[in-house]
């Protein structure tokens, strides 16, 4: 099983190469303890982004929508979401190959984000967060040295 940190890694190096590819200039911050992956700067602001893994379940991109802290010994609370301190998720998604930059204003801020692929059994359009309406690109990881994901890569 991958550590969780090269997973990330992993979504990190997608959201930066498809930001980069859309036109936004992207900017990483010094050390490991901010709450936000990226700086994206569109020319006329500058906007915090958290990078997120989404998963293919039950035909939607789902990602966590707020940090979850149940593998420290004594959290002072077990999950903690992302209001006022991002702008922007930006999730990639290594099933679809999508990455998808998503207001944090127009999330439910629970504990899980969804993104619609297909589309909903009972056709229900209305509070439905559709995949392609926040695709910025697709970028494909290859395999790398002793056939790990995420050593290579190229955006489509």
């Amino acid at each position: 099983m991958e550590h969780p940190k090269a997973v990330g890694d992993r979504s990190a190096l997608a959201a930066m190469l498809a930001l980069h590819d859309a036109g936004y200039s992207v900017s990483v911050p010094f050390g490991e303890n901010t709450r936000y992956d990226l700086v994206v700067d569109d020319g006329r602001q500058l906007a915090r982004v958290q990078c997120k893994t989404g998963r293919l379940r039950n035909g939607a991109v789902r990602f966590n929508a707020c940090s979850f802290y149940g593998h420290h010994p004594n959290p002072r609370v077990m999950q903690r979401p992302y209001l006022g301190e991002v702008d922007y998720f930006c999730v990639y998604c290594p099933e679809t190959t999508g990455v998808y930059l998503v207001p944090i204003a127009e999330m439910p801020l629970r504990r899980q984000g969804a993104l619609r692929i297909d589309p909903p059994r009972n056709n229900q359009v209305r509070k439905i967060r559709f995949a392609a309406d926040y695709e910025i690109g697709q970028v494909k990881l290859r395999a790398g040295p002793g056939g790990r994901p995420g050593a290579g890569g190229s955006c489509a």
